[in-house]
């Protein structure tokens, strides 16, 4: 493994995410941003991404890692100057978040396929630890230094962000080296081009599904918590901060330290199964809640079995691919955005109906989603009998 490399990667992806999630406590505060459009904004940035990762990461097999990154770097960082420019121009905000959506695929399926491409099948779910790690990380901080630059004004985190993001651009050109070797790209330029879908096959598109379906949860109960436990519990905007803090740190802890190091090669599919498990019981012990102690503590529960699943996931992915890094990670993210633009909306509209709703239906999700995985170790195995034969 190419530490030096993967710690660069890391720290991209921390910043990448800090300078999104900077953004998060501040854009309620915009006069000309309601809740309505502040959903469809987020829908929109999951929309654009979920449709342009494979693209990048196609690109990347073809052209390397370290141009796409570095496009994608570029695009983002515009994407946050006009944020900061236009506060008082709605459309201008949609563009923006557009603009944010498509360039941000590009670093983080990249990114992802630049891990696979230093790691060996034996490194390569330590290595995607390190990678949920530094997305933890990053939403851990992003909010809190938003709401503390918000001091200065509401132009201030956005103006933080887009500097942020420009110096990791410069530490990129300086610092980040490709990964994917020549004579690795001639092979894939000069194949017939791929359709993103043919890495949907096989046994493959169950961990797909299960990508999904790890988002669409997360992104379901990040949508509805704050209600529910304001309705249950009488939580503050303060202390929900306080929970969210606690639940990303256990979310890195759990990625960068049992994923990165006790999670061994063809381990992933019991530890997966594990962690749905554990998300089940997160979603049903929430329902129990009765203080900010207790809810901070089932939201963790949560957060372990969210952890342990994600990087399994992304690690098997790269293991099993028979297409291109790029596209696999591609196809990979834009399952996650998609998880993300939906997730949301189906809690909404079960919390409209009972609050308890979104709860129970993410236990009932997780433990059906084991499924997918006793599906995919069926059709692994046959495979790999197969090829032995």
């Amino acid at each position: 493994m190419h530490r030096k490399q993967l710690v660069i990667i890391a720290a991209m992806i921390t910043a990448t995410f800090i300078g999104f999630g900077i953004i998060i406590p501040i854009m309620p505060e915009l006069p000309v941003v309601t809740h309505f459009h502040l959903n469809l904004m987020l829908a929109i940035y999951s929309a654009a991404s979920f449709l342009m990762s494979p693209v990048w990461g196609s690109v990347s097999d073809r052209v390397g890692r370290r141009p796409v990154i570095l496009t994608g770097l570029v695009g983002y960082t515009l994407s946050f100057l006009l944020l900061a420019l236009s506060l008082d121009e709605l459309w201008l905000i949609y563009v923006a978040r557009l603009l944010g959506g498509l360039f941000s695929g590009a670093v983080i399926s990249c990114a992802v396929a630049y891990v696979a491409d230093i790691t060996t099948d034996e490194e390569r779910t330590k290595g995607m630890g390190v990678v949920g790690m530094s997305i933890g990380l990053g939403f851990i901080i992003g909010p809190g230094v938003g709401g503390l630059l918000s001091v200065w004004g509401l132009r201030a985190p956005f103006l933080a962000s887009t500097a942020l993001t420009f110096l990791l651009l410069l530490f990129a050109l300086r610092s980040l080296h490709e990964s994917l070797p020549r004579e690795r790209r001639r092979q894939a330029g000069g194949k017939k081009r791929e359709s993103r879908w043919k890495a949907f096959q096989g046994s493959l598109k169950y961990l797909y599904g299960l990508g999904f379906v790890a988002s669409f949860t997360l992104a379901g109960l990040e949508g509805t918590l704050q209600f529910f436990q304001m309705e249950k519990i009488g939580v503050t905007a303060v202390q929900m901060g306080g929970m969210l803090f606690a639940n990303g740190i256990v979310g890195a802890m759990i990625q960068g330290g049992i994923v990165r190091r006790y999670v061994k090669k063809g381990s992933e599919p019991c530890v997966m199964l594990i962690g749905l498990l554990f998300c089940a019981a997160g979603f049903a012990l929430l329902l129990l809640s009765s203080n900010v102690w207790n809810a901070t503590l089932y939201l963790c529960i949560f957060s372990v079995g969210n952890a342990l699943v994600r990087p399994c996931i992304t690690s098997l992915i790269t293991q099993k691919t028979t297409v291109g890094q790029g596209v696999a990670s591609g196809l990979s993210s834009s399952m996650d955005s998609l998880g993300r633009i939906c997730g949301p909306l189906f809690a909404t509209a079960l919390y409209g109906l009972g609050i308890h709703l979104p709860f129970v239906a993410g236990a009932v999700i997780s433990i059906a989603s084991t499924a997918l995985i006793f599906r995919f170790i069926a059709l692994d195995r046959a495979r790999t009998e197969t090829v032995r034969a």
